[in-house]
């Protein structure tokens, strides 16, 4: 098999260092180079092909996003940026995520060495990944370690068998999104009126990001547009966006629903997790609600939107055309429970008919 081919460009020796051995130490992988800024980076791509490239945010000579947009303009590829998490690493990352990079990672904890058996899986899954993701345009594992194991919604949320929710008037937009999905997100929000039913959107991202990705969705969106807080009222024209510490899940109080933070364990390894905040939506909220699932790697939320369509709700996912992953879309449509897929750009009008006709 055609090991995936590696360029790591750090300007930390020792982070080079780092992550060339990570990457080493599985099968599939070969790192063929390693530069410490831009300029010799762009020489190195030319000379060895990479398929993938991981390039930090911050390097002398040219910075990451300067060098990211040149690159995606004349030789678009899979890069998977590494970021400082901090407000500037989130701000400079999401730049780097609307320029085209596949995904991010955050940089390795040099002092945890507990900590780099993690990282090391996550990081290879991720360059992995990007090796067969779609790029816009402008082994010897060593020794076995107990796996997290993977819960479901029910580590969170009891599901509840039987149970209808009121009527109401009021209706809930619920969103689901992992890689690629911050792109996505913004792609429909963009196009949401403010007569919008309130949107409750569960985003894989890590806890230092959601406040920044939040602020940005606002400042583009016709919508006003929060990190969600525990207790937050649902509003037409309003969109929730989870913390990056914390499930999303939406409560009912007589007419009115609510924004309800869990720090329950991690639900199919993530927290938020797309299941949670889809049962959660089913249980209270039912034919009132519209579920949406956009790219992403994995399954989480496939099973939470098969909860909603049960309970009534319509139910949409991303085609795998425009998805950067079809993997959280793609399962949703294996388990069949898909009422209708569609390219990235028509969602937002799918969901204002939708909204329309919801009773």
């Amino acid at each position: 098999m055609k090991k995936i081919r590696v360029l790591v460009v750090d300007d930390s020796a020792l982070i080079r260092k780092l992550l060339t051995e990570l990457l080493s130490s599985d099968s599939a992988i070969e790192v063929v180079g390693a530069a410490n800024d831009p300029i010799m980076a762009r020489e190195k791509i030319k000379e060895l092909s990479p398929d993938v490239i991981t390039l930090d945010v911050e390097m002398p000579k040219m910075d990451g996003i300067t060098f990211l947009r040149n690159l995606m303009r004349l030789h678009p590829m899979p890069v998977v940026m590494v970021s400082t998490l901090t407000e500037k690493g989130a701000e400079v990352t999401l730049d780097a995520l609307e320029l085209g990079a596949i995904d991010f990672i955050t940089k390795p904890k040099l002092n945890v060495v507990e900590s780099l058996a993690e990282y090391k899986d996550e990081l290879v899954a991720k360059v992995k990944m990007a090796a067969g993701a779609k790029v816009r345009a402008l082994s010897d594992r060593g020794e076995a370690r107990a796996v997290e194991p993977k819960l479901s919604a029910d580590a969170v949320i009891e599901k509840q068998v039987g149970r209808k929710p009121l009527h109401t008037t009021d209706k809930i937009i619920a969103i689901g999104a992992s890689t690629g999905g911050t792109e996505a997100i913004r792609e429909v929000l963009q196009h949401m009126p403010v007569t919008s039913p309130g949107i409750v959107i569960t985003q894989h991202i890590p806890e230092a990001f959601s406040a920044s990705f939040a602020k940005r969705m606002n400042s583009i969106s016709p919508l006003t547009v929060f990190e969600a807080e525990d207790g937050q009222q649902i509003l037409q024209g309003h969109a929730y966006i989870a913390p990056g510490h914390s499930h999303l899940l939406v409560e009912r109080s007589g007419a009115k629903y609510f924004c309800r933070l869990s720090d329950g364990p991690p639900v199919n390894r993530h927290r938020p997790s797309v299941d949670v905040l889809f049962r959660s939506v089913a249980q209270n909220v039912g034919p009132n609600a519209i579920a949406v699932i956009l790219t992403g790697m994995g399954d989480d939320g496939a099973r939470g939107m098969k909860e909603m369509k049960e309970a009534g709700s319509p139910t949409i996912a991303q085609d795998a055309k425009t998805s950067v992953v079809w993997g959280m879309p793609g399962e949703a449509v294996k388990l069949g429970v898909v009422d209708t897929e569609l390219p990235l750009e028509k969602i937002a009008g799918k969901l204002i008919t939708l909204s329309n006709k919801l009773q």
